[in-house]
């Protein structure tokens, strides 16, 4: 196994030129796992921790550009008010050592359906900046996740950044495990309120080949919450708006049975967390004065 190890971005993008099969190597969180346990072996390890530019972030008028080895304890300690769904993801991540060292970039580039960052990143409706010597583009969330562990990015390619609006409304995180720290996600579910275009944007996490949105759930609640004249009035949701919902993001999942639950168990807790997301959504959405701030 050969050790690259540029000293900036420009020389990071040669080298995966060169090497297309070269691993990123950033945080080490999960290629390191799966080296120690002899799961992978690849032949040549791309040690990004000296490119500086992806260590960084920008705040925006309207987004937060974000380097893709940030880690996720500068994301809860910096960036709580413009990205409160991924630093509550980002709290849910293994132990402080994990956190001070792993990044949402090596949650996409792994793409694994458990990363904690997906159900956040779905449901902000982020974008992923991507690079190689060819040039750059950027790979809407929605197209980024293409099966079981893989992504839509070319061979040569490296993430640079996640570009993700600043939260215009309430967000929430919620996770299923066996404990509270320490652990891979049973499931998990992403839920934002977008009051600037009143729409809503969900994401399931562990339920399915791939992370998802549970999009005829937000499409029933967009309807919802429009016809009743809810982003307005900041009434109180019904308990059938809720109970339908949570039907619907049950069923937006395709789970299977495994070590750390049954299918059946999934979509049922994937059903409880949109509940109850949904419920903490609203209240913070109606206690917070966005609804007054509508219906000027």
């Amino acid at each position: 196994m050969d050790f690259l190890r540029p000293a900036s971005w420009e020389e990071a993008l040669a080298a995966k030129a060169e090497h297309p099969s070269a691993v990123p190597l950033a945080g080490g969180t999960d290629v390191m796992v799966e080296i120690n346990f002899d799961h992978r072996r690849p032949e040549y390890l791309l040690d990004l921790n000296r490119v500086e530019p992806l260590h960084d972030w920008e705040v925006g008028e309207e987004n937060v550009r974000l380097g893709a080895s940030v880690p996720y304890t500068r994301i809860m300690e910096n960036l709580r008010t413009e990205l409160p769904g991924l630093a509550l993801a980002a709290h849910t991540v293994a132990s402080p050592q994990i956190r001070n060292r792993g990044g949402v970039g090596g949650n996409l580039g792994t793409a694994s359906p458990a990363g904690d960052a997906h159900p956040a990143l779905l449901a902000a409706g982020a974008e992923v900046e991507v690079e190689s010597v060819r040039g750059s583009r950027f790979i809407p969330i929605d197209a980024f996740y293409t099966g079981v562990k893989r992504n839509a990015m070319e061979p040569d390619e490296l993430i640079r950044a996640i570009h993700i609006k600043k939260a215009a409304g309430p967000q929430q995180f919620s996770k299923v495990g066996t404990r509270n720290a320490m652990v891979i996600a049973v499931c998990a579910f992403g839920l934002a309120l977008h009051p600037d275009s009143r729409t809503v944007r969900t994401g399931i996490g562990s339920a399915a080949p791939t992370p998802v949105r549970a999009k005829e759930a937000e499409a029933f609640l967009n309807a919802a919450l429009d016809e009743g004249g809810f982003w307005d009035s900041g009434a109180v949701l019904t308990p059938a708006i809720a109970r339908q919902f949570a039907t619907l993001a049950a069923g937006a999942c395709n789970p299977i049975d495994d070590v750390r639950g049954t299918a059946a168990y999934r979509r049922h807790a994937v059903g409880v967390m949109a509940r109850r997301t949904l419920g903490w959504t609203w209240e913070q959405y109606r206690s917070t004065g966005h609804a007054l701030e509508g219906a000027v």
